[in-house]
């Protein structure tokens, strides 16, 4: 249904709630990565879990990770559910608490959030309702500066056990990357994570979009890597990434391929108009 403001309730609907222990671990362990030196600078980073679900393990979780990287981070677990919301409340301590809300994003008196994360949130939601989410939460970021490219939300979606994962970041000014993400064990060729592919793209892995060019030529480097698979799945891994690299802009480079990653700028796999 679509999304609409109201008086007396947050924005947005209620979601399955599905979540278990460590299922966001290769978006939280990213995020660390590009994010945390802006969220070092800052003089008080907050981040939003929005739409953590039945349980709060991915809000105490991110804290967790945030502060490897950035020691006075804190974390606002958001969820529109009011029972999910008074079931999160024993895990609250320094740096966590929970709030009931939706797309406005409450947080407390402050600056706003220079992260909000949105994992599974908007599976359940029709691709023509994404743009108006993702500007309304983009909004709520912290603006860009002269030292600073601003807040990042990031926006995807896993399996259950956070094997497969594929995410988009976007900044105050929209879209920037995509990001694909799995444990390299569990994957026959890389389009097998097309099922994890965010609503704006899910259904756009058809012939004559981008997204499904790109794809069909990690399967097609992916093949021709094969015989680095007797080095093993990472090795077969980052053979495959390197020679996308001479028809797609990715942005990341082996550190983050080894971990079962690549990165690439939004505008190359963007759906058509």
């Amino acid at each position: 249904m679509p999304v609409r403001a109201a008086a007396t309730r947050p924005l947005g609907t209620v979601t399955r709630g599905t979540t278990n222990p460590n299922r966001l671990r290769r978006m939280d362990r990213w995020i660390a990565a590009v994010h945390g030196a802006e969220l070092r600078r800052a003089a008080d980073p907050v981040a939003v879990d929005l739409g953590y679900g039945a349980a709060p393990w991915t809000a105490v979780e991110l804290l967790h990770r945030l502060r490897t990287v950035a020691p006075h981070a804190r974390v606002v677990g958001v969820e529109i559910d009011p029972a999910r919301v008074a079931a999160a409340a024993p895990y609250a301590r320094e740096g966590l608490l929970f709030r009931h809300g939706g797309f406005e994003v409450p947080v407390p008196e402050g600056g706003p959030p220079l992260l909000i994360r949105a994992a599974n949130v908007l599976r359940q939601y029709d691709e023509g309702e994404v743009a108006a989410v993702w500007e309304r939460l983009c909004a709520r970021l912290a603006p860009a500066s002269g030292h600073s490219r601003g807040g990042l939300l990031v926006e995807g979606t896993c399996d259950e056990i956070g094997r497969r994962h594929v995410w988009v970041a976007l900044g105050p000014e929209g879209p920037r990357t995509l990001t694909f993400a799995t444990r390299l064990g569990s994957l026959d060729r890389p389009s097998d994570l097309a099922e994890r592919l965010p609503k704006a793209l899910i259904h756009r892995n058809v012939p004559g979009e981008p997204v499904h060019a790109f794809l069909r030529d990690f399967d097609r480097a992916w093949a021709a890597a094969a015989p680095y698979a007797s080095y093993g799945a990472r090795q077969r891994w980052m053979r495959a990434v390197r020679d996308l690299t001479a028809d797609w802009p990715v942005t990341d480079g082996p550190v983050r391929w080894r971990q079962g990653e690549v990165t690439v700028r939004w505008e190359a796999l963007a759906p058509r108009a």
